[in-house]
């Protein structure tokens, strides 16, 4: 599909169903919350306490990178970084979890919600963060993306997420050869420095999350063009189920 410069492309999951019994159960509250002098997250936060209601059941719970952790190491040396790498996790499964942009997930990590990008250049999805090894990173270990929490409640009854995906083919390759080469003594080589954000050549994305119960969840995601040309950009969601654990 392609986004028009500062167009706005919305994707709605789950209105119907928020219309349809959220509406009510909001009203209900409302009028319970007016009784007690509560606002309507303090409420939440009431029935979450006394175990009425399970408002914190589902929350930012999913991982933003799952490669490269200690979680994930059967290595017989320990070599957690290079046993399960970025290249590898688009085509192994984890064992302990799951990982995404912006993504949500029950407290269990059973079942997980997450965003997916493609920009009709990039060799892979964006499904996932992307970043440097502990030995590729002349500072360490370092993420090379630009994403945002904006705004959560505490009951995570509403959620607000922005991450900013280049238009151009995302250059997976120059800040690992180009830190790898530059001392502990030396400036980091971010994203910025590669280009890819020149003239402004990105879209913000943004997802939120309201929660008209704990159990019924309304989903918007926002793509806006910031560059000065009409640009391509696919939207996907995934909702990959993690399981039972590994015995």
């Amino acid at each position: 599909m392609l986004l028009a410069p500062d167009g706005p492309l919305a994707f709605n999951t789950g209105l119907l169903n928020a219309l349809s019994k959220g509406l009510l159960t909001m009203a209900r509250s409302a009028a319970t919350s007016k009784k007690q002098g509560l606002n309507s997250e303090s409420l939440r936060l009431q029935e979450t306490r006394e175990g009425t209601s399970l408002w914190k059941k589902w929350g930012p719970y999913l991982s933003e990178r799952q490669w490269g952790t200690v979680r994930e190491d059967y290595s017989p040396n320990g070599d957690a970084w290079d046993f399960f790498t970025h290249d590898h996790a688009r085509s192994r499964a984890y064992r302990w979890g799951e990982d995404g942009l912006g993504g949500i997930s029950d407290e269990k990590q059973r079942l997980c919600f997450a965003l997916a990008l493609w920009n009709g250049k990039d060799p892979i999805l964006k499904e996932r963060l992307f970043g440097l090894t502990n030995s590729e990173g002349n500072h360490g270990e370092d993420v090379k993306e630009y994403y945002f929490y904006l705004d959560s409640t505490p009951t995570h009854s509403y959620m607000k997420f922005l991450y900013k995906y280049p238009q151009a083919a995302y250059p997976y390759t120059d800040p690992v050869e180009t830190n790898r080469r530059r001392s502990r003594s030396e400036f980091e080589y971010e994203l910025l420095d590669t280009g890819v954000f020149e003239e402004d050549r990105y879209y913000d994305v943004f997802v939120e999350y309201a929660k008209a119960s704990p159990d019924d969840i309304l989903i918007r995601i926002t793509a806006h063009n910031r560059g000065p040309d009409e640009a391509e950009l696919h939207i996907l969601r995934w909702t990959p189920f993690v399981g039972q654990e590994p015995g």
